[in-house]
């Protein structure tokens, strides 16, 4: 029996698990079982060809909220092509409300309910015996699914979870090369303890954990193998203390580059856990992804989630003075009762904590949650079909959503970024009353030059900004403007050819740089000092543009000493070498 596994992910970098644990479970009995992943932005019809070429007896899809739309579309057509072939859908989209699924789109087959393992190894057990036997496959024997049985829909009986976790085979082990050069998602437990009534992890009672040696064998199967970027599915990690830890301190012990993401709940995150980590993890190598989603208490009372953000704050706080870990700090607008002005609040109170990232999305009313179930409580107006975004409540309105989605815009363009880091901070310390009046604003002012429909270029933001501050009529202008040089240049890794400011120094001006530099040049680095001893060197690896203020003296002691100064940035060969500054005075700053 020829065997399709299939979905459509969301990039071509991403890689499905779920489809990896659905061909281990069954492959001892179905060894041939042919794992193909597309994405959502191939055409449907060349998706079609490619499945039809490949003649399966057997065709099944995970669905989710990003891919459902497309995954339909090509169903739609593969039926038409292959109208014999069964379809399995399975995955978080349709495990809920099954029966709409099923009497809206004829072409399903069978919808895998819940856990899917056992229930793919049998439902191919079932339709292999009906190949053989040439007749119907009696899907009423498989526990878990919904399936047709002529014009109508039936639900066979619900399938427990597996207690046993470690009895699911790996789902990497002897197919290592389908991962190269792709994000690898790694599961050490199922379940979630927590009931927060936005997420589908609210709806599966306690935690199942696969043993501390399955999971070391794993990981080090997948480091040693190369892979680059592994990325925990675990809902809270650091739930079981003892676990967690042994975890982390593999890793540390053997992690040889690759980089590891976590979600975990930084309220509970226990105080010598987190002493742990700022003492021992090394640089880059860990990242956290923790959900915040709101400051307000009594949302927080309505989802059922229980946060403790004084403790969340510490923990975060503790960790970015590490300089070791980043940290993703994610958002929600739209949750019952938080209108505009608290979202402002919620916004502007995480903000202060600097995460190096911070997402800010929008409720989605996931089939199967609590708020979906309760949305008329709050007057809740959504999306009919995927992602089932909310378009407003009852404290929301539709045009309100809209302003914090130029907020979003622009805090995603500028801020998690990092294109300008020391030029936002001094904006949001010097010109703006909160972090969230900068953004707004300026998402408004991006709006309202229909700059979103036109696309950017790096210079552009640059650009662009500088053109709303001047609208604002800003203090100190020629400060933010040094620093927006500053941070343009520092943040190249080779010397740019295009600079987007006019005032561009003139032959007489970098000569006389050039001189000033040279006679410095014993205060520089090593490869800097030597570029500069040689003109010809000198010319090749650095440029240099006015500034209004001693940008060297203000990084090292927070003093503004403003002047005519000159910001010289050096740029060494294309080795590891990270780029310098030197600030000289004619004033000239020297920087490499």
């Amino acid at each position: 029996m020829n065997i399709l596994l299939s979905t459509l992910n969301a990039k071509f970098i991403h890689s499905s698990l779920a489809l990896r644990y659905l061909r281990s479970y069954a492959q001892s009995s179905f060894p041939s079982i042919d794992l193909v992943e597309y994405t959502i932005n191939d055409v449907t019809l060349n998706v079609v060809a490619d499945i039809y070429k490949r003649q399966p007896d057997v065709v099944a899809f995970s669905c989710y909220i990003w891919n459902i739309r497309e995954t339909l579309a090509v169903i739609r057509n593969l039926k038409k092509v292959c109208p014999d072939v069964p379809v399995i859908l399975g995955g978080p989209e349709v495990t809920y409300d099954a029966d709409e699924w099923m009497k809206k789109h004829p072409e399903i087959d069978v919808i895998a309910i819940g856990e899917g393992e056992q229930t793919f190894l049998e439902l191919l057990q079932v339709y292999q015996e009906a190949l053989e036997t040439k007749q119907p496959p009696r899907l009423r024997d498989v526990a878990g699914i919904a399936y047709r049985e002529g014009e109508y829909v039936r639900f066979s009986m619900p399938r427990a979870q597996i207690e046993e976790m470690d009895s699911i085979p790996s789902p990497y082990a002897g197919h290592l090369d389908e991962l190269n050069n792709r994000v690898v998602y790694f599961e050490a437990s199922r379940g979630c303890p927590f009931k927060c009534q936005y997420c589908l992890s609210s709806i599966e009672d306690g935690v199942r954990y696969f043993s501390l040696e399955r999971v070391k064998d794993e990981l080090m199967s997948l480091i040693n193998h190369g892979v680059k970027t592994i990325k925990f599915v675990d809902r809270t990690f650091n739930i079981n203390k003892k676990y967690a830890l042994e975890i982390f301190q593999f890793l540390i012990d053997n992690h040889n580059g690759t980089v590891f993401q976590f979600e975990i709940t930084a309220d509970i995150l226990r105080a010598d856990v987190l002493d742990f980590l700022t003492e021992n993890a090394p640089p880059g190598v860990f990242r956290f992804e923790i959900g915040v989603q709101s400051t307000n208490d009594e949302t927080n009372r309505l989802v059922q989630r229980i946060q403790r953000f004084d403790r969340l704050s510490r923990t975060v706080t503790q960790i970015k003075d590490s300089k070791k870990i980043d940290q993703h700090l994610d958002l929600i607008a739209g949750l019952p009762e938080e209108d505009y002005h608290s979202f402002r609040k919620t916004f502007n109170d995480v903000f202060a904590l600097r995460p190096e990232e911070l997402q800010l999305g929008f409720l989605k009313m996931l089939r199967g949650t609590g708020v979906r179930a309760r949305a008329a409580n709050h007057g809740y107006v959504f999306m009919d079909e995927a992602p089932y975004e909310i378009l407003g409540n009852n404290v929301l309105s539709f045009a309100d959503m809209q302003k914090i989605k130029r907020v979003e815009d622009v805090l995603e363009k500028y801020w998690n970024a990092h294109r300008m880091d020391h030029t936002l901070e001094w904006i949001l310390a010097h010109q703006f009353e909160t972090p969230f009046d900068f953004f707004q604003s300026f998402g408004d002012y991006w709006e309202n030059q229909n700059w979103s429909r036109i696309g950017h270029q790096l210079e552009d933001l640059f650009t662009r900004l500088h053109r709303f501050l001047q609208v604002q009529q800003v203090e100190g202008l020629d400060h933010v403007v040094s620093l927006m040089k500053f941070d343009y240049l520092s943040n190249q890794k080779h010397r740019p050819r295009k600079l987007w400011w006019e005032d561009v120094m003139n032959k007489e001006e970098i000569q006389e740089t050039f001189s000033t530099v040279y006679e410095q040049r014993d205060r520089l680095r090593e490869d800097f000092a030597q570029h500069a001893s040689v003109e010809k060197d000198y010319f090749k690896h650095t440029l240099a543009t006015k500034v209004s203020f001693d940008i060297e003296a203000w990084m090292k002691t927070g003093e503004v000493i403003a002047g005519d100064y000159t910001l010289v940035v050096y740029y060494p060969y294309k080795d590891e070498s990270q780029n310098s500054f030197t600030i000289v005075e004619q004033n000239v700053n020297v920087a490499g």
